[in-house]
């Protein structure tokens, strides 16, 4: 199903038109508007007059979440704070959160996408939501929430946790659509098969799950545990919160809504755009907002993107799963290591479950990883013969993916701490 078929299925040529009309507009706004941007316009020499067509997008200049700290919290705001009607923001668990202003037309833009994505999905005013993203300042939660009702559909605004209530309201309400990031998916599939629920009993058919990168692996093993079609939905705070992008019933890539957020890919070190369906770094400039647009903003994500048309019917450009951030990438002894390869690989082997901690340090001068892997319970043995078993092929066929040694411990099923947001998968014990 398609939401918008005039945007969603719309003729490239036609849409780079639409795009052009809408830098152009978002430049003079923000020029005028926001004196961060228009002084960095004019320290490169550049006024809204050099920008004629979306093809001029890489004389503008970058943006960084740290310009967004330092002018914290609302020194980029574009307009009134008479205008702005809602506020969002990041955990700021790594200094000053990030802070996003929305006017009523931002928000309206912004459900917008995410209506796209819910019925790309296959979902419909005839599907209870079970919103269980965190609510507040969280964009997860509310904007999952506008977008399910925007098709109509009835909401269950659960938020996080609670995890026997979720799944006690979840039968009772016959949730058919379910919202969460996907490592707490994996344990709420847990939870109920201790509770002796019979997973049938449930009438979940749909899952929606973002906030934090997840492999292919994760998605069969979820839509195994839970009987559901699993779905990936992008999006980030600072440029509006989920449903930046999402994946069609074909889930061969991610739709950008690139009417209201136009991608580039560039490379992180020179800072140039990468030859088409190259990987590097992801940016994003808002083409609709008034609030607080941003320029060029760099997300750390590194994807690549895929032009052609899908067999979905639609034109929007697709994204590649994330490979990792810039700054999640771990360099092991000169080696460059994603927590998401080390998933891949833990979950291509039936023995281990999908939750592990990677516990980086630096002794004697040499970079060591320590990787603990929880075994399923039919796997899960005292005889350290067979445990020794398990170790050496999990270890070997991460020797082979990563080329480098990693020190595996093997755990009980259920010692690794569950989370019921983002899951942390990555301690790096080095002061680099």
């Amino acid at each position: 199903m398609i939401w918008n078929e005039s945007i969603e299925c719309i003729d490239r040529d036609a849409l780079k038109t639409i795009q052009s009309i809408r830098l152009k507009k978002i430049v003079e706004h923000i020029y005028h508007n926001t004196p961060f941007y228009r002084k960095k316009m004019q320290e490169l020499g550049i006024t809204p007059d050099d920008i004629e067509s979306i093809d001029d997008i890489i004389k503008l200049p970058f943006t960084n979440k740290s310009d967004l700290r330092d002018n914290y919290p609302f020194g980029l705001c574009a307009v009134p704070m008479s205008q702005i009607v809602r506020v969002h923001a990041s955990s700021g668990t790594t200094g000053k959160p990030t802070v996003v202003g929305y006017t009523r037309k931002d928000l309206s833009s912004w459900t917008e996408c995410l209506a796209r994505a819910f019925t790309s999905y296959g979902a419909s005013n005839a599907d209870v939501f079970q919103i269980s993203y965190g609510y507040g300042l969280f964009t997860g939660g509310l904007g999952a929430h506008q977008g399910a009702e925007k098709i109509g559909a009835s909401v269950i605004p659960m938020s996080s946790g609670n995890t026997e209530k979720q799944i006690t309201l979840m039968h009772d309400f016959g949730s058919t659509v379910l919202c969460c990031t996907p490592s707490y998916a994996l344990y709420l599939a847990d939870v109920i098969k201790d509770s002796g629920l019979n997973i049938n009993d449930l009438k979940l058919k749909v899952g929606v799950f973002g906030a934090e990168p997840w492999t292919e692996n994760m998605r069969k093993e979820i839509e195994e545990k839970l009987g559901i079609k699993a779905f990936d939905i992008y999006g980030l705070s600072e440029i509006a919160g989920p449903g930046v992008g999402y994946e069609c019933e074909c889930q061969d890539g991610t739709h950008l809504n690139e009417d209201h957020f136009f991608p580039e890919i560039i490379n992180p070190e020179t800072n140039r755009p990468v030859e088409s369906g190259e990987i590097g770094e992801l940016v994003f400039t808002h083409l609709t907002k008034e609030g607080m647009p941003l320029l060029r903003y760099r997300t750390k994500d590194l994807t690549k993107l895929n032009y052609a048309k899908c067999k979905c019917g639609r034109t929007l450009v697709r994204m590649d799963r994330i490979l990792g951030r810039c700054d999640d990438m771990l360099i092991i002894r000169g080696v460059n290591v994603f927590p998401t390869q080390i998933e891949s690989v833990i979950l291509e082997l039936e023995e281990f479950e999908p939750h592990y901690l990677l516990i980086v340090d630096r002794k004697n001068n040499t970079d060591t990883m320590e990787l603990q892997v929880e075994v399923r319970e039919q796997f899960y043995s005292d005889e350290m013969k067979q445990m020794l078993i398990l170790k050496k092929k999990l270890t070997a066929r991460l020797q082979s993916v990563l080329g480098l040694g990693v020190d595996v411990k093997l755990v009980e099923p259920r010692t690794i701490e569950r989370s019921t947001g983002k899951a942390k998968r990555v301690i790096d014990n080095r002061k680099l």
